[in-house]
């Protein structure tokens, strides 16, 4: 009984972080330089892609990616309070960033028409925090064999 407020604390935490990522996908199109979001919403299939400023893309991208992950990981601690789960999960996503990144690009620069799905994905990757949906019951299974 002694953890109840414990407990209530750690889900109100839990839910404030995820009304932060609630956030940025409500404000994506302000905050962010992405003109590929009008363009997958609309009837990509028969339209040529986008241009876009690679360097101002880029670094809105990883702004992006860099504030899902920072919010996905304090998630991830608050649920399971591993210092050594955190390391880990910080260096796979600051892996998995780079390369997903350099992807979309090369992608981006080399893809034809008939290819546009993989972009899209590449890039979803990027822009949600889909790595979470994956880690919290990677992280629940591998705690509960401990």
């Amino acid at each position: 009984m002694q953890h109840l407020p414990l407990n209530k604390l750690k889900w109100f935490l839990i839910a404030f972080l995820v009304g932060l990522l609630l956030c940025i996908r409500a404000g994506e199109v302000q905050w962010f330089y992405d003109p590929l979001l009008t363009y997958f919403k609309n009837d990509y299939q028969n339209q040529p892609l986008p241009h876009i400023e690679s360097v101002r893309y880029g670094g809105h991208l990883f702004l992006r990616y860099g504030l899902n992950s920072l919010i996905s990981m304090a998630i991830l601690y608050v649920l399971f309070r591993s210092r050594e789960q955190l390391f880990f999960v910080g260096h796979l996503y600051l892996g998995l960033g780079l390369i997903l990144g350099a992807s979309f690009f090369l992608l981006y620069d080399t893809s034809d028409d008939a290819h546009k799905w993989l972009i899209f994905y590449v890039r979803r990757f990027l822009i949600q925090p889909l790595f979470l949906l994956l880690f919290i019951p990677a992280f629940y299974y591998q705690n509960k064999d401990q």
